[in-house]
């Protein structure tokens, strides 16, 4: 097999090869969610769902590292997760209304489906949704919508693996799966059973 080097970063001998696995994925997701196509600016207000998973805990700590207010959401159990990754307020999403934010800046949406819908309410004349869950559904109303897939960037995953290194960006690593589990690491029915 053969990878182009565009689409590699070194990784530094200070950095855990687990922590390092994490980064091309979750790492650059979030930084060009939020920067590249979120066009992201210091002072915004920013509704990250999912802010207790690996790639939106990211979203969390670049957005709040650059100045934003940040509103996670998840299901009651990521509350504090969400809140220890940088976020100033959470939504649960079984039992608060989502539609008392209305009026943010910019949506990262990795949910879709009806919490994709419903988002596209709460941007404000101007904003920004960002989804990797597909295109939209609805759009938002005088905002954009724009869904992407991540691209291979070594200058923007070096600039995550300095976060890293001095600190500032931590990873949200689940759990860690051999190679002989990792059919059963991506398949929600066995995952807790097979993975120990």
């Amino acid at each position: 097999m053969s990878v182009e080097a565009r689409n590699l970063a070194p990784l530094p001998s200070d950095i855990d090869f687990t922590v390092g696995a994490s980064l091309p994925i979750s790492g650059l997701t979030a930084w060009q969610g939020l920067f590249v196509h979120g066009r992201f600016q210091a002072g915004q207000s920013l509704f990250v769902h999912g802010s207790a998973g690996g790639v939106n805990s990211m979203v969390t700590q670049l957005a709040r590292e650059a100045g934003a207010y940040v509103i996670g959401t998840g299901r009651a159990a990521d509350r504090q997760t969400a809140l220890d990754f940088g976020a100033h307020e959470f939504v649960n999403l079984d039992n608060d209304s989502l539609e008392d934010f209305v009026g943010v800046d910019l949506v990262f949406d990795v949910i879709g489906g009806d919490i994709g819908k419903r988002s596209a309410g709460l941007v404000r004349t101007g904003g920004m949704l960002v989804t990797i869950a597909g295109p939209p559904e609805v759009q938002p109303t005088e905002s954009l919508a724009v869904d992407f897939v991540v691209e291979a960037d070594r200058e923007q995953l070096g600039e995550i693996v300095q976060r890293v290194r001095d600190g500032r960006l931590r990873t949200n690593i689940g759990q860690i799966a051999s190679l002989d589990h990792a059919v059963a690491a991506f398949n929600p029915t066995e995952r807790i059973r097979e993975i120990r």
